[in-house]
C-alpha cells in the first residue's frame, strides 16, 4: 500500500465532521469531485469502505471511524512537526555552538546570554572555552559556528571576521607597590611579572608592546586565566598586563591597583562566523545580541 495522502485524510475528517461531501468541500475550498476522488483513493488503498451514504448524513464505517482517529493524530503531528521547523528556520529555537576564551566568558559573555534568553529562550548556546587559534580551527572545520576571538586573525575559508570590541590594556600592580600614575614598559621590565600563556594573542600582544620599547622581560609565570592573574597580583606576587573589560568598576580588586599604561595598548576582539548564507536562524539571532554589545572603549 502506498502511503497515506495527509490532504486525502483531511478530506475524510470533514466529511464525518460535517456530514456531508458538498460541506466537507466547501470547509476546504475544494470542488465535490476533487472529494469524491479522495475517498474513493483512500478506500482503494485500504481496500475496505470508509464511509456509509446515507439520505441525510455521511457516517464513518469501523474502519472510517479508526483512519479518522489516528488520521486526527498524524495531522496534529505534522502541523507540529511544521511549526518546529518554522521556529528553526526563524531562528526561535536551535542549538549555536560558541567559542571564546575565559575572559569573556566571566566578564562579558553573561550579559549577552541574559539578553538572549529574554528574547529567544528556546536558543541553546553550547560554549567551549578555548584559544583564539583553535577557535577559529573548529570555525574553518565547522564544528563551532561562532567564535569570539582576539584580533587581527586570518581569517579561514568562508569565515568572516567583524569588530566586536576594544578594550584598553591596563597595568594590574600590587596596591602595596609604589608605583607611578602610568606604567611605562621600562618601569614594569625589572619588576616581576605574570604573563599570559605563551600560545595566547595576549602574550604576544604584551610581548610587543616590550619589544617596541627595546624589553624582552621574563615572567614568573605563565598561565591562560585572567582571574587566576588578577588573584596573584592581588596576593603581591607579581604585575601583569591584562584588558580593563569593567572600566565602570575600578573598585572590584581593593588589592590591586589597575593603572594606564603608556604607550596606549589595546585588546580587540572580534565576532568569528561563517558566511550569513551559510548559517542558520539561531546563529542569525545570537550575532544580532552580541551585536547590541559592540563597542570601543577608548583608553584616554
Amino acid at each position: 500500500m502506498r502511503e497515506l495522502s495527509l490532504d486525502q485524510v483531511k478530506t475524510l475528517i470533514s466529511i464525518i465532521d460535517l456530514g456531508t461531501f458538498s460541506a466537507a468541500a466547501r470547509a476546504l475550498h475544494l470542488s465535490q469531485p476533487t472529494i469524491s476522488l479522495h475517498i474513493s483513493e483512500l478506500e482503494q488503498r485500504i481496500d475496505a469502505p470508509l464511509l456509509i451514504r446515507g439520505s441525510r448524513r455521511v457516517m464513518p464505517t469501523a474502519a472510517g471511524a479508526t483512519l479518522a482517529e489516528r488520521g486526527r493524530r498524524l495531522l496534529r503531528d505534522a502541523d507540529l512537526t511544521l511549526e518546529a521547523v518554522r521556529q528553526q528556520v526563524t531562528g526561535n529555537t536551535g542549538r549555536v555552538r560558541l567559542g571564546t576564551s575565559t575572559g569573556i566568558v566571566v566578564h562579558l559573555l553573561p550579559q549577552v546570554l541574559e539578553t538572549l534568553e529574554k528574547n529567544f529562550p528556546q536558543i541553546e548556546v553550547e560554549v567551549s572555552i578555548l584559544g583564539s587559534t583553535e577557535t577559529m580551527t573548529r570555525l574553518t572545520q565547522g564544528t563551532l559556528d561562532i567564535g569570539l576571538v582576539a584580533t587581527p586573525q586570518k581569517p579561514g575559508k568562508d569565515i568572516v571576521i567583524s569588530h566586536w570590541r576594544s578594550d584598553p590594556m591596563m597595568a594590574f600592580v600590587p596596591a602595596r607597590w609604589k608605583a607611578p600614575k602610568r606604567i611605562t614598559p621600562a618601569w614594569l621590565a625589572d619588576k616581576p611579572l605574570i604573563f599570559n600563556d605563551a600560545t595566547t594573542h595576549m602574550y604576544h600582544l604584551t610581548m610587543d608592546w616590550f619589544a617596541a620599547a627595546g624589553h624582552a622581560p621574563r615572567g614568573r609565570i605563565e598561565l591562560n586565566y585572567n582571574e587566576a592573574m588578577k588573584s596573584l597580583v592581588a596576593a603581591g606576587y607579581g604585575a601583569a598586563l591584562l584588558p580593563m573589560e569593567h572600566p565602570e568598576k575600578p573598585d572590584l580588586h581593593p588589592q590591586i591597583q589597575i593603572l594606564p599604561v603608556s604607550p596606549k595598548l589595546m585588546r580587540h576582539i572580534g565576532i568569528a562566523h561563517r558566511r550569513v548564507s551559510m548559517i542558520d536562524g539561531a546563529t542569525r539571532n545570537l550575532l544580532h545580541t552580541l551585536g547590541l554589545y559592540k563597542q570601543t572603549v577608548d583608553q584616554k
